[in-house]
C-alpha cells in the first residue's frame, strides 16, 4: 500500500493545479434567451505576479452586456457592429458591446497572486441552446495570458493549456418573461 500512497498525493497536486489554472464561471450553464450574470472566478496572477488588468471579450449571441464596476479599477468598454442586427424595446440595435477591460486604478489595487476576486457583467443569452466561449486576457505585472483557447466542436477542455471560460446554454424549461 505504500507505494500507491505517493502516485495517490501526485495525483492530488495535479488534480489541484489544474483546478487552479483557469478563469472559470461561477455559473457554468444558464437558458437559453434568459438573463444571465457572468461572474468570472480569478484564482491566481501570472507565476506568482499580480492581476493589473483583464478583458472579457464577449462570444457573439450573448447581448445587451452590461459590466459591473469594480472600486479601485477603471473599466474601459469596446463596442462593435452586429453582424446579426435586433431589436429591444422598440429600438433597433446595430452595435452592442464586444469587450469589456478592468485595469487596477494602482499597484496597490492589483489582483495578488495569492488572492481570489470576480469580475462580473450580466447580459441576454442567445434563445438557442450551445455553447458561448467567453474569451479572456489576463495581464499581469509580469507575464499574461489569454485565455482564448476553444476545443473542437464536441471535445473536453481538458488538456489545453488556456482554455476560454465555457458557457453551456441550455433548452428553456418554460416560457420565461422578459428579465433585465
Amino acid at each position: 500500500m505504500k507505494h500507491k500512497k505517493p502516485s495517490l498525493i501526485a495525483a492530488l497536486l495535479v488534480l489541484a493545479g489544474s483546478a487552479r489554472a483557469h478563469i472559470v464561471l461561477e455559473q457554468p450553464s444558464a437558458e437559453a434567451g434568459s438573463a444571465y450574470k457572468a461572474v468570472f472566478k480569478v484564482g491566481h496572477g501570472c507565476e506568482g505576479s499580480a492581476t493589473r488588468h483583464i478583458t472579457v471579450r464577449l462570444p457573439e449571441g450573448f447581448r445587451g452586456a452590461k459590466p459591473v464596476p469594480k472600486p479601485g479599477w477603471t473599466l474601459s468598454l469596446r463596442m462593435a457592429p452586429l453582424a446579426q442586427p435586433y431589436e429591444s424595446h422598440g429600438r433597433r440595435i446595430e452595435q452592442d458591446l464586444a469587450e469589456v477591460t478592468w485595469t487596477a486604478n494602482s499597484e496597490a489595487d492589483q489582483l495578488q497572486d495569492a488572492w481570489y476576486d470576480e469580475f462580473q457583467l450580466r447580459g441576454t443569452l442567445p434563445e438557442q441552446p450551445g455553447e458561448l466561449w467567453f474569451k479572456l486576457r489576463q495581464v499581469c505585472a509580469q507575464g499574461e495570458t489569454d485565455w482564448a483557447e476553444i476545443p473542437a466542436a464536441g471535445a473536453s477542455s481538458k488538456g489545453l493549456k488556456a482554455p476560454a471560460a465555457r458557457l453551456n446554454v441550455t433548452a428553456r424549461t418554460a416560457e420565461a418573461g422578459h428579465a433585465h
